[in-house]
């Protein structure tokens, strides 16, 4: 990868109002481009991969984040962000996860095969609208599926303006229309889980084998990771890729807008309920009850957002308790250590 100038690494004016002259002419400027456990690799104007150590003093950082270093590659200061993807961490950890930061569009990814499923492109729609991100679903497989234009309506009926295409991965023509959204200076993420094709495209839009590809499983059409760790590209239409591992298990937290935000009209027919509290099960008056009789709601629909607005708020909740015991538990230790001191004082 040859050098890139700041703004054509996604640099813009949100991030240069932060810095003030001094900072400009002391520090350098770089971006995360990949993430692993003991070290972060990043692009700066002088460098395409300068890798540098993690370590205690770090803020928690992620891939897309821009941040300052000295003259000696040590860390200095992270800026803010213009956009952040976030989940709850997989399994039964409680814990915040960052998954990207600035990004300008995501590509929901999902493949016309047994892996298609509303509910998910619900999901990640959330995650999108919560990070003020614009999504654009991407219908995988096209070339392989027979009932192309009956899905696509069922994805434009859960928002009639959101931008969806349908593509064969492996066809450089067929996915022609997403480089509208990967010009010099944007960056766009990768959402979705395995077996999508998600790899096969990136390499397509990066033209070249930069991702390995592993085939799904004919049974049930689940894929294998192929992706272990995420990553920032240069694509060749002059903007960056993100590429994000494969998550089977997207469970959302602090997401309460996002959700709100992807089933909008179900939020505009609760505000017409006769009660304020209508939970929209057997309530009279309940104007999305009414909505789902006369067939201009889908009952799934109605299903999902609850179950999404459960869980975010169960997630909340174990989060914030946990903050709480840390706060806690730090000044426990701050206690420890004063009580310490005053003892070898004494």
């Amino acid at each position: 990868m040859s050098l890139l100038s700041l703004p054509q690494m996604g640099f813009n004016a949100f991030f240069q109002q932060q810095l003030s002259l001094e900072q400009f002419e002391s520090y350098t400027l770089a971006r995360i481009i990949g993430q692993h456990r003991t070290h972060i690799e990043l692009m700066t104007e002088q460098s395409t991969c300068l890798k540098i150590p993690v370590t205690s003093l770090m803020v928690n950082l992620t891939v897309g984040d821009w941040i300052l270093i000295n003259q000696q590659e040590i860390f200095e200061q992270k800026l803010d962000r213009q956009s952040l993807f976030t989940r709850k961490s997989a399994g039964s950890k409680v814990d915040l996860q960052l998954i990207a930061a600035n990004i300008n569009t995501v590509f929901i990814v999902c493949s016309l095969d047994q892996n298609f499923n509303l509910n998910r492109i619900e999901r990640y729609l959330a995650l999108a609208y919560e990070a003020d991100v614009e999504p654009v679903v991407v219908l995988t497989k096209a070339d392989c599926c027979d009932e192309v234009d009956e899905l696509r309506r069922q994805v434009q009926s859960l928002d009639p303006v959101l931008m969806i295409e349908a593509v064969n991965a492996l066809d450089a023509i067929s996915i022609e229309p997403l480089k509208s959204w990967c010009s010099t200076g944007k960056t766009v993420a990768f959402i979705g889980s395995s077996g999508v094709g998600k790899s096969t495209l990136i390499n397509t839009l990066l033209d070249e084998d930069s991702q390995l590809t592993g085939a799904s499983r004919e049974d049930d059409s689940r894929g294998r990771h192929t992706t272990t760790s995420r990553s920032l590209h240069l694509m060749p239409s002059g903007g960056l890729l993100l590429d994000t591992p494969g998550m089977r298990e997207l469970q959302l937290v602090d997401c309460e807008q996002g959700i709100i935000s992807t089933f909008s009209e179900i939020a505009t027919l609760a505000s017409q309920c006769r009660f304020g509290n209508c939970q929209h099960h057997s309530e009279p008056g309940c104007a999305v009850i009414e909505a789902i009789a006369q067939g201009n709601l889908e009952h799934r629909r109605l299903e999902n957002y609850g179950k999404l607005l459960k869980e975010q708020a169960r997630n909340s909740e174990s989060l914030a308790q946990k903050r709480s015991k840390d706060k806690n538990l730090g000044r426990f230790y701050k206690s420890v250590i004063k009580d310490s001191k005053q003892r070898k004082n004494q």
